[in-house]
Formats: structure tokens, sequence, C-alpha cells
């Protein structure tokens, strides 16, 4: 996975992009996302989720069938549940939508505006911005040895102190592991590490 401050100076730039909101789902794989960027005002959020509108929503839908950018409002696809309407009357009124990556690891982001279309050249950005998020938070293939041996212990409910005994190590070297794991997988604790590890099949 790549440095976090580059994916910070491009979470930035998109919020700068998209003011009315945008909600980026990195490398999804059996429809949960590896990591979100979500900056949607939390009317919509609330709105949204407490309507289950994850699996209805046309966007997701597109993104899932479709690679590449497009408009909201050149969006062929039903909208049985006036998704996109709502989102209007929340301030989230112009919109893209852009998906990229395999569909077993697939990214898939929009942006809104309240006053006025995308440009072509903000959409192509918008991509390349997507294109490379998706590029710098690829899941590691691997952990080493030690890393995957200290985040069992952790796992299976061992103490820091006790898992360095087992390991017979000092507690700085396993918590150095840990944090060695932590920073690979790009997680903020060792409990989302050890999580992702087991999604990504590590543990």
């Amino acid at each position: 996975m790549g440095s976090k401050l580059e994916i910070d100076r491009l979470i930035r730039e998109l919020g700068a992009m998209s003011p009315a909101g945008y909600y980026i789902g990195v490398h999804i794989r059996v429809a949960a996302p590896l990591m979100t960027f979500n900056a949607y005002p939390q009317e919509w959020v609330d709105h949204y989720t407490e309507r289950a509108y994850a699996l209805r929503d046309p966007t997701t839908a597109w993104g899932f069938s479709c690679t590449g950018s497009t408009r909201w409002s050149e969006m062929t696809l039903p909208d049985p549940f006036g998704i996109l309407d709502q989102a209007a009357d929340f301030g989230l009124k112009y919109g893209v939508t852009i998906s990229c990556g395999e569909i077993t690891s697939r990214t898939i982001g929009s942006a809104a505006r309240q006053d006025r279309e995308f440009t072509e050249e903000e959409m192509s950005r918008l991509n390349d911005m997507v294109n490379i998020l998706h590029d710098l938070t690829e899941p590691q293939e691997s952990l080493t040895h030690a890393q995957i041996k200290a985040l069992r212990l952790i796992a299976a409910g061992d103490r820091h102190a006790a898992a360095a005994d087992k390991l017979g190590i000092s507690e700085s070297a396993l918590k150095a592991r840990l944090t060695a794991a932590r920073r690979r997988l790009m997680a903020r604790t060792t409990a989302e590490a050890i999580q992702r590890a087991k999604d990504f099949r590590l543990l």
C-alpha cells in the first residue's frame, strides 16, 4: 500500500473539487470495501443508510457494470427509488461516478456539486485521482512470518506481554512487529489489521 501522505493529499484535492461531498469505496471485495472516504453531508448519509440504499443505488450498479466515469445526469440505469432525486434535495444535485479495477477488487467513487455539472477536465482529473487511490491502496499480498505470528497471538486473545513471552521476544519487539503489520495493511489499530489480514487470507 502506498504513502499515507500522498493519499491525504489526494483526499484534500478531491474535497476541494467536490463542494457537496464525495464518497469512495476502495477495493470492494464481497460487497465490502477495504476502506472508505466519505465527505457527504451527515444528513444525507443518515437518510441513505436508514433506507438501505447502498445496494439499490444506480451509481453503485453503474460502478459494478462499467469502468471509467459518467455524470449522474447521463446515467441510463433505472432509479426506481428516486435516489438521485433525493440526493439533489440534500444538495448533491450534480454528480459524477468513477469506477476502476478488476470486478473482484473494484473501486467506486462519486463526487457532487450543488451549483453546476462537472466539466470534462474536472471529470478527467477526478478519474485520475480515483485510479491513483486505487493503486496506492492495493492490498498487500503477504506479511512476514514474524508479523503473522504476532497478529495470530493477539487475535487469539493474548496480551502483549504474554504474546511476547510465547514468541521469546521483548514486548517492544512484539509492538514493533504489530506496528509494521498495521502499516503494511494500512490499518489504524491492531484489531483492524487482524480483520484485514483475515479478509486477505493472510491469517
